[in-house]
């Protein structure tokens, strides 16, 4: 028979809907992303010249990062230390802000700022810049040429993500598929070999990541890894604490495919393995969701707007992908290594598959809104242009699953001309059973005829006269059973073409993965435009720079609930009118009301002040005046008296300099 390829039909129609709806789901990256954090600004600027030399140095970034004793780095023009090491968390509302304290008595010259971090989302950033106090000057001080996360540890950690990803896929995606799609495919041992490699896959990539995260994130020395006190200090990250929860979760998941290829491969009575396949169903699912769940919780889901709504998507996105890659594999390898697999359990895994994807475009939609946020952001960044690329890439993959699809329509038609299994099974045993008789008979016509001539058959002189010739021959039956077998596989078009489509798709799917993972670890468009936006670039010399006052005055009144911190906040921090905020903090964060505060500003220099201020009340911690008059430049010494109760007050204050 004489089969071609299926006609285009409405199902183009349904693939290019299908494709525009999946346009949001590759806006969203790899697995959903919010952002990077990316250095937005910083105090003093990149290339600025100030007059005096100021008394902190601070960065502000994009989204939350982790801050280490080390993180911000101040080297003077011979590459000595400058800073104090005491790093400042300047974080106000929204705003966030860390600095380092400068050593007094700094002569002038070019200083050298290097920062490294970690970004809310588990990715080290970091970067350098230099400003000059009086005037520029040479510097002995080398930038670094590197940036964190990169070399031969960083290649290792983006190879151990990738193979991280790939053996979720494989070991959910093909669980699934032998409990909703092929149940005897829990005898089928190259099925079973697959979904346990894909656990040990999973597994041993994130022993490799917890390994590496040390100095993924520090030194970016391979050595490294094997440091006890590196690695302690990496479990007690946001990031260790989730790869440590999935090797727990991996344990649950080890029982599970245990019980799989065991007790419900094993099982014959139909009622008792339906009750087995709904509890491992129900056990496998929150144990999938679990494994996901660390990604989302430690990565890009947990950070940026509604990361309440944005985990659970972001698990809902990484199942469907596993279900449907994943089961994919194990369908590609089914239909290699098990011809026999059944035609209906193909045309399931076809609506799982369309499930999924749906799933995918669905979460994609919401998650494209978080992370990409313009046309512009799409194709002037490198984000974007890897996005473009993926799109590309899905596209294809579509459309070979489209074909895939229709071939597996092929598959579950009953063909009129040709004869029905059940037919053709009783003709092949009826066929078997005359050979066999036929067999039969021939053997007792030579052993009566051996007895009466007394001689030894042929084939067992041959075998005890040349057991070699014996092993050849047995090998030569071998071989043509298996080009018999494959004959027989290959006389189904059906099939054959449905195999090649599979694995086109799946080779297409492992490039897809990639450039997917490439995505994860590369700075969003959003964050870059934010960045850019920030004017982190030099600006050229400014004697005072410009910029809003934000300080931080820790107080002790002595009484009842008389410790806490006051954050205050004068905007935009020059001459002229102003806007001044204060937030009145427990020592825990939480907003401490009192009953009054004050602010004084005096300029010694000039002899100007103290100019009182008497803010209101905005709501429980929470006091703001408007209009507060700067009259001219200068280090400016800022009161604030607070009162905690009728005899409880304490006076603090703190010199900054205003332009």
């Amino acid at each position: 028979m004489t089969t071609t390829a299926p006609r285009l039909g409405t199902a183009l129609a349904r693939l290019l809907i299908l494709a525009a709806a999946l346009l949001g789901t590759l806006l969203a990256g790899a697995a959903p992303a919010s952002a990077h954090a990316a250095l937005t600004g910083s105090d003093p600027k990149d290339g600025a010249v100030v007059a005096a030399a100021p008394k902190e140095v601070n960065l502000t970034f994009s989204e939350q990062v982790a801050m280490s004793a080390d993180s911000i780095r101040v080297l003077d023009p011979a590459g000595r230390r400058a800073d104090t090491g005491e790093i400042l968390n300047l974080c106000s509302g929204s705003i966030v802000r860390y600095g380092v304290a400068l050593r007094a008595g700094l002569p002038d010259g070019t200083y050298t700022v290097a920062w490294q971090t970690v970004s809310a989302d588990s990715h080290p950033i970091s970067g350098a810049f230099t400003f000059s106090i009086g005037a520029p000057s040479t510097t002995s001080v080398a930038l670094p040429d590197r940036a964190a996360g990169g070399g031969l540890v960083g290649t290792l950690y983006g190879i151990a993500r990738y193979v991280s990803y790939a053996g979720f896929a494989v070991l959910v995606g093909g669980g699934a598929f032998v409990l909703a799609c092929w149940p005897r495919g829990a005898s089928v041992r190259p099925v079973q070999q697959t979904v346990v490699r894909g656990w040990l896959t999973l597994t041993g990539a994130t022993l490799v990541m917890l390994l590496l995260r040390n100095p993924y994130t520090g030194s970016g020395e391979l050595s490294d890894a094997f440091d006890l006190a590196g690695l302690k200090s990496v479990l007690e990250t946001k990031t260790g604490a989730a790869l440590t929860s999935r090797l727990l979760l991996l344990g649950a998941a080890a029982l599970f495919v245990a019980v799989l290829f065991g007790a419900y491969a094993r099982r014959t009575d139909p009622k008792e393995k339906k009750d087995l396949a709904f509890g491992l169903g129900l056990g496998g699912t929150v144990v999938a969701a679990g494994i996901a769940g660390t990604w989302a919780l430690a990565e890009h889901a947990s950070t940026g707007i509604q990361p309440g709504i944005a985990m659970p998507v972001d698990i809902l996105h990484l199942l469907a992908v596993a279900a449907w890659l994943g089961g994919l594999t194990v369908l590609l390898v089914s239909l290699y290594k098990a011809p026999s697999v059944d035609r209906s359990a193909i045309e399931r895994f076809s609506k799982v598959a369309f499930g999924s994807v749906a799933v995918l475009a669905a979460t994609g939609l919401y998650q494209s809104w978080r992370q990409v946020g313009s046309w512009s952001a799409l194709t002037g960044t490198r984000y974007g242009q890897l996005l473009l690329v993926k799109i590309g890439l899905m596209c294809v993959l579509i459309g070979i699953a489209w074909i895939s699809r229709r071939w597996t329509q092929r598959l579950a038609d009953p063909k009129p001309t040709e004869k029905t299994e059940e037919t053709a099974q009783a003709e092949e045993t009826a066929q078997a059973e005359k050979t066999e008789q036929a067999d039969a008979e021939e053997a007792e016509e030579a052993e009566e005829a051996d007895e009466s001539t007394g001689a030894t058959p042929p084939a067992a002189t041959a075998s005890t006269a040349d057991p070699e010739r014996a092993a050849q021959l047995a090998r030569q039956r071998a071989a043509v059973a298996t080009a018999r077998r494959k004959r027989e596989r290959d006389a189904d078009p059906e099939r054959a073409g449905l195999r090649r489509s599979v694995l086109t798709e799946a080779a297409v799917a492992v490039v897809l993965l990639a450039v997917t993972t490439v995505l994860t670890s590369t700075e969003p468009g959003r964050t870059e435009e934010e960045a850019g936006r920030g004017g982190t670039a030099a600006s050229g010399p400014a004697a005072v720079p410009d910029r809003p006052v934000d300080i931080r005055l820790p107080f002790d009144t002595g009484g009842v609930d008389g410790k806490g911190i006051v954050r205050l906040s004068l905007d935009p921090g020059r001459t002229g009118a102003n806007a001044l905020h204060l937030f009145v903090e427990r020592p825990n964060g939480k907003p401490l009301d009192v009953p009054e505060i004050k602010v004084a500003l005096t300029l010694e220099a000039k002899d100007v002040g103290p100019l009182p201020v008497a803010p209101d009340r905005i709501q429980t911690g929470h006091w703001s005046a408007s209009g507060v008059q700067i009259p001219m430049p200068g280090e400016w010494r800022i009161q604030v008296t607070v009162r905690t109760s009728e005899i409880d007050q304490t006076t603090i204050e703190k010199n900054v300099k205003i332009g």
